[in-house]
């Protein structure tokens, strides 16, 4: 943070020209240092390759001092964020396990119902076609049957606009189960997801700077890239 010598703070949106124009003070991990500008009697900086050396300078001075400090504080941070969303996972984690066991189980009861009635049905029409009744009494039975499989599978196309195909409806099967459940076990889904998003986004953020090609980037890029990753948790924290 940049102040003007009486304490006033300067907007960073501030030219590089403006800012000097006069003494400022440079303010960095609550270390101050006062920065003295030449006397006006110099001539004003316009060039505008000076003024981007000049950023240069103040850019290469602020990494110098602070790069490595700033990356171990930032490291320190990350895992003590990352131990703390793992310990808060952790019951979240085995009570959706828990919650998995049991909608997998009731799901796949459902499957092996929908196979039991097929065989009963089968079963029952052989025998009302072979011992009960003969194939001319039975054959109009079979069709209506038939006709209310097919409209039994267009009623799900209606209530679900997807095509009826077994697999898909045993994960819509199982999904149901499980969002019941965890109303009932009181299990917060979307928490869960933000919670695994955040500690996906953490690792990420270690691999980066602890990365061989991170330590041997110049301090410029490391500093950028440092500035990301802190502007990513500041607007998250936001």
């Amino acid at each position: 943070m940049v102040y003007n010598e009486d304490g006033s703070r300067i907007s960073g949106s501030t030219g590089v020209d403006v800012l000097l124009q006069s003494n400022f003070k440079l303010v960095l991990n609550e270390d101050s240092y006062l920065v003295s500008v030449p006397d006006e009697s110099k001539p004003p900086i316009d060039d505008v390759r000076t003024v981007a050396h000049i950023k240069t300078l103040v850019h290469q001075l602020y990494s110098g001092m602070n790069i490595e400090q700033h990356q171990l504080e930032k490291e320190r941070y990350l895992m003590q964020e990352w131990e703390r969303l793992k310990l808060e996972l952790k019951p979240m984690e085995d009570l959706k396990t828990e919650i998995d066991r049991k909608s997998a189980q009731r799901t796949n009861l459902v499957v092996w119902g929908g196979l039991g009635w097929m065989a009963l049905q089968f079963g029952l029409l052989a025998r009302l076609t072979w011992w009960e009744y003969s194939w001319d009494i039975m054959e109009p039975v079979t069709y209506f049957v038939a006709y209310g499989t097919a409209m039994a599978c267009y009623a799900y196309f209606v209530l679900t606009r997807q095509e009826f195909l077994y697999p898909d409806a045993r994960d819509r099967q199982y999904l149901l189960f499980f969002h019941k459940l965890s109303k009932r076990k009181i299990f917060d889904i979307k928490r869960y997801n933000d919670v695994k998003d955040a500690i996906t986004k953490i690792e990420g953020d270690l691999q980066v700077l602890r990365s061989p090609l991170f330590l041997h980037l110049p301090e410029n890029a490391q500093t950028e890239l440092l500035g990301k990753i802190v502007s990513k948790d500041e607007e998250k924290d936001a």
